[in-house]
């Protein structure tokens, strides 16, 4: 479908000279004056706005400031008679793409427009960019009902338009970056960058370079400045990933930060001021580490003003077939694959399973399941031996996971439990009807009920 333009000029011999000349490839529109405009303008959306500047009535400027006014806003080009330095410098101000003189050169017009719909292609594309990761990183976006993960989101609600730095503590893939983009992308900040710095990754001899970036000849192989995170996240937000990792050397330079917010490039001894949030996480126990030692207790109470401590996903059993469903339908769409379906039985054990790996570990066995299955249904038996041994204790079953709200009905449930609890047990009879709370009678007649139970 060719691209549309309206063309907006009060000399009738100019209006159809550019139509003839452009209307091959493009879908042609074309106005009088300024009000003729406006009424096109508001009929339908148009991808470029050629207009003249001085007309009868309302100028061209006029038209600018409506066309960039629409939901779907096209590029707009000035023409005039009178060109000069203001009358461009105007123009650009109030949003026009570019700038022309009459007489029209044609072939300048011709290239004015293909890059002006390139730029708008592109603006298009960086606008639904943003708005897709507005949405992954809106509290939406934060896949749960479970009470531990509504008291993390609300707590974000409420440090996220704060300039307060924030500690977030938890284990490995228990979804620490999300919070972090979370709360930058609620904050007045959020149209700044996002700056991550993953510090376990880094060498200690590179961190501080990273952080604070160098001057020329700083150190052997300096051979130009270069700008650090802290500068290239100015406005933004700074994320510490295991910030614990970080050496004695870094930690004094953070602390001095955290007191003046400047810091001093590598090589530099001129105090440069940075504006940026900082947002820290970590894996291990900081107040551990400050006990021995290792982790300065100033900076400790610096990072700590609000913290944040992620629950396991083994706290959130109420959360997995939600999570579960969530991912297997993004991987699915990403395949090109119908999403796969569960089995009697199968979804109990995943929701009881302890997920060591946490989120982590979950969605890679949703993109596993849903490559692997293509859309068919996934068994008991599909299961890797690790979902059977490293399930919940019996005891531990009704206060991890409500089993409910996944649609399992009682019999269901007591299945679930009674399983469970021999795999606990390793299939000791007498032990597993210890943790259910049931006499070893009970438990034989319940599984020569449902003798596919045993283990």
């Amino acid at each position: 479908m060719p691209a549309s333009i309206l063309i907006v000029d009060d000399e009738k011999h100019t209006r159809e000279g550019l139509m003839f000349a452009l209307e091959d490839d493009y879908d042609i529109y074309t106005a009088a004056n300024a009000d003729e405009a406006f009424n096109l303008l508001e009929s339908g959306p148009f991808d470029v706005v050629l207009t003249d500047l001085r007309m009868a009535g309302k100028s061209g400027m006029r038209v600018i400031d409506k066309a960039i006014s629409q939901p779907n806003k096209p590029v707009t080009i000035m023409m005039t008679a009178y060109g000069n330095v203001e009358t461009a410098v105007e123009s650009m101000k109030r949003g026009a793409y570019d700038f022309l003189t009459k007489p029209v050169n044609l072939e300048q017009l011709e290239l004015i427009i293909r890059r002006a719909l390139r730029s708008r292609t592109t603006e298009q594309r960086v606008s639904e960019l943003e708005q897709r990761l507005d949405t992954k990183f809106s509290f939406e976006g934060i896949v749960g009902n479970s009470a531990a993960i509504q008291n993390i989101i609300d707590k974000v609600k409420l440090v996220a338009p704060s300039r307060a730095s924030v500690l977030i503590e938890g284990e490995t893939g228990t979804g620490k970056e999300l919070i972090a983009q979370a709360i930058h992308q609620n904050s007045d900040r959020a149209k700044a960058p996002f700056v991550p710095v993953h510090c376990a990754a880094l060498a200690a001899s590179l961190l501080e370079s990273e952080l604070f970036g160098h001057e020329k000849g700083a150190f052997t192989g300096a051979t130009e400045r270069r700008v650090g995170r802290f500068e290239a996240a100015n406005g933004g937000t700074l994320f510490l990933d295991e910030i614990g990792e970080i050496d004695a050397s870094v930690q004094v330079k953070l602390l001095r930060f955290l007191e003046t917010r400047t810091i001093e490039r590598l090589g530099s001894i001129k105090p440069m001021p940075v504006d940026i949030r900082l947002v820290a996480a970590t894996n291990k126990d900081l107040k551990a580490m400050v006990k021995e030692g290792t982790f300065r207790e100033d900076l400790y109470f610096r990072l700590n003003v609000v913290a944040l401590q992620m629950p396991p996903l083994r706290d959130r059993g109420d959360d997995i077939p939600k999570l579960l469903n969530h991912f297997i339908a993004q991987f699915a769409e990403e395949n090109g694959v119908p999403p796969v379906t569960f089995g009697e039985g199968v979804l109990p054990i995943l929701s009881h399973y302890r997920w060591p790996g946490n989120i982590r570990e979950l969605r890679n066995f949703a993109e596993n399941i849903v490559v692997m299955k293509r859309g068919g249904m996934v068994s008991r038996y599909d299961l890797d031996p690790r979902f059977h041994e490293l399930a919940l204790p019996a005891a531990e079953l009704s206060a991890s996971v409500d089993l409910s709200s996944a649609g399992l009905s009682v019999e269901e449930n007591e299945k679930c439990l009674i399983r469970n609890a021999l795999m606990a047990c390793k299939g000791n009879r007498t032990e597993a009807a210890k943790k259910l709370g049931i006499s070893r009678r009970t438990l034989h007649r319940k599984l020569n009920q449902w003798p596919d139970l045993d283990v």
